[in-house]
């Protein structure tokens, strides 16, 4: 049994979604993170960096896992599943997974705060993270003209990418042009797993002015 401690974000929806594909048992503990759930002390034994997701791997004595790419590689290796161990195959898969990490994950994330929640319109920085997220977008889109997957099979580099991807209008990037992108955004959220997966947790209301106010403030504490 696994215990799941995520919310409803692009990176917890990651795990939920190989937990899915994987067939894997697991227990789900729904964070707040208005609230701030992931800095309380019983959390932080789990996760130091204070961030979802994490898991506890309860057949591995309790083995605690946190990194959202890290935690894909461990559930892969557990189960033998969605990475391969053929050397060149399973190196494309963590190269994807890396490109998730290292670029789509943090310049969609820049591009959300900047354009959706700061406190001041800074049109040079929203100029800049949209203008990155549009290129990376249009590197997976040349690449998925070639591969029906990001690393030619189904994988969880996959699992990692499409709930960033999903969400390009939440940072004001279109995706026009882009139709092997929307093929296989299509494809994989078509997934029984991917559905169910997604829905982990249930997601908080969207946020009111009220809310956008307190996430600002905390941008500026």
């Amino acid at each position: 049994m696994i215990d799941l401690y995520t919310a409803a974000t692009p990176n917890g929806h990651k795990v939920s979604i190989a937990l899915e594909e994987m067939g894997l048992a697991y227990e789900v503990h729904a964070l707040s993170l208005t609230r701030g759930d992931q800095k309380q002390p019983e959390f932080l034994a789990i996760n130091p960096n204070g961030r979802i997701p994490a898991i506890v791997d309860r057949d591995a004595g309790d083995f605690a896992v946190f990194e959202s790419g890290a935690i894909l590689v461990y559930l892969a290796e557990k189960t033998g599943q969605f990475l391969p161990t053929e050397a060149r195959a399973r190196s494309r898969v963590i190269q994807w997974l890396m490109f998730q990490m290292g670029g789509i994950g943090p310049m969609m994330g820049q591009a959300n705060v900047f354009f959706r929640y700061a406190p001041e319109k800074l049109p040079y920085a929203i100029g800049r993270y949209q203008r990155e997220v549009r290129r990376l977008l249009e590197v997976l889109d040349r690449r998925l003209g070639e591969v029906e997957y990001v690393a030619g099979d189904y994988s969880i580099a996959d699992m990692a990418t499409w709930p960033w991807v999903r969400g390009h209008d939440w940072g004001g990037v279109a995706v026009d042009g882009l139709d092997n992108l929307q093929r296989w955004l299509r494809d994989v959220g078509e997934r029984p797993a991917v559905i169910r997966g997604r829905s982990v947790p249930p997601s908080e209301a969207q946020p009111n002015e009220q809310a956008l106010k307190d996430i600002r403030d905390k941008l500026l504490a």
